[in-house]
C-alpha cells in the first residue's frame, strides 16, 4: 500500500510539473504593445525584446513556427523580458510616453512606421527584416540582429543579454 502511494505522488508531481511547463510553452510568448511597454516599464524594469515583422516576411514567418515556439524560448522571454511583436506596416498611431509615432509613408511603398525605423535602423543601409532589438532595463539598445535566428541562436542572444 506504502509502494502505491509513493508511485501515485510521484506520478502526480511528476504530471503537474510536465503539464506547468508544457502549459506555459502552449499559451505562448506573452507579447505586450508600445503603449503596454511604457507602463511596464515604469513600473517594474526588465529588459526588452522587440520583434518587428511584416505579413510577407518568410524569414519573420519561420521564426514564429520555429524560435518563437520553442518552450525554452517562450520560457525565457517571459520570465526575463518584456517581449514587443510590431507589424512594420501598421498604420496605427503609437503613443509611447509623451510622444505619439505614426506611419508617414502609409500610402507609399515600403510604408514601415517610425517606430521601427527610430529603433532598427543601420547607418547608410535600407530597412530590411526580419529586425530584432535587445534592450536594458533603461530601454537602450544593447544588439540589433537582422537576420533570421533558430531557437537555438535566439536562446544563446537572450541568455548572454546584460
Amino acid at each position: 500500500m506504502k509502494n502505491k502511494l509513493t508511485i501515485l505522488t510521484l506520478l502526480y508531481l511528476f504530471n503537474f510539473g510536465y503539464s506547468n511547463i508544457y502549459a506555459q510553452a502552449k499559451s505562448g510568448i506573452q507579447w505586450i504593445s508600445f503603449e503596454q511597454l511604457h507602463d511596464s516599464l515604469k513600473a517594474h524594469p526588465k529588459k526588452v525584446f522587440i520583434d518587428f515583422y511584416a505579413d510577407w516576411c518568410a524569414p519573420c514567418l519561420k521564426m514564429d513556427e520555429v524560435a518563437f515556439k520553442d518552450p525554452e524560448v517562450i520560457r525565457k522571454l517571459n520570465k526575463d523580458f518584456y517581449a514587443v511583436k510590431m507589424n512594420v506596416e501598421t498604420t496605427d498611431t503609437i503613443v509611447f510616453g509623451q510622444q505619439s509615432f505614426i506611419n508617414k509613408r502609409a500610402n507609399k511603398p515600403n510604408p514601415v512606421h517610425e517606430i521601427p525605423l527610430l529603433l532598427a535602423s543601420r547607418k547608410n543601409t535600407p530597412f530590411t527584416l526580419p529586425a530584432m532589438v535587445f534592450m536594458d532595463s533603461n530601454f537602450n539598445a544593447q544588439a540589433r540582429y537582422f537576420q533570421y535566428l533558430d531557437a537555438e541562436q535566439l536562446l544563446s542572444i537572450l541568455d548572454n543579454m546584460p
